[in-house]
């Protein structure tokens, strides 16, 4: 059995939906799209498979009044973002470059 990890980076994207009224919540703030579109920019790069990145959809991460957001792991680091920009400032900094993007950090 090997050490290292399956994915070098496992990127999750929060994807949970509130009624309204509630706290804030991610879906309501474009985390639909901004997921797909890190799915398909990370596919068109050539990074997803396994040793590479994986782009996942995840349940509440109960930072909601920060959101939208996503967390890279194994580092652990959370972003707040705003549009596709941000999302691929991300993948080329942190997912490409292994340097977090500072202003988007959470």
């Amino acid at each position: 059995m090997s050490d290292k990890p399956y994915y070098q980076h496992h990127v999750f994207f929060c994807m949970n939906q509130r009624d309204e009224g509630g706290r804030p919540c991610c879906m309501n703030r474009g985390a639909k799209s901004a997921q797909e579109h890190a799915k398909r920019r990370v596919k068109e790069l050539g990074l997803s498979g396994e040793g590479k990145v994986r782009i996942n959809k995840a349940g509440c991460l109960d930072r909601c009044e920060e959101g939208p957001v996503l967390v890279v792991y194994p580092e652990g680091t959370w972003y707040t973002y705003i549009d596709q920009h941000d999302i691929d400032e991300i993948i080329d900094e942190h997912l490409v470059g292994g340097k977090v993007v500072e202003r988007l950090k959470i």
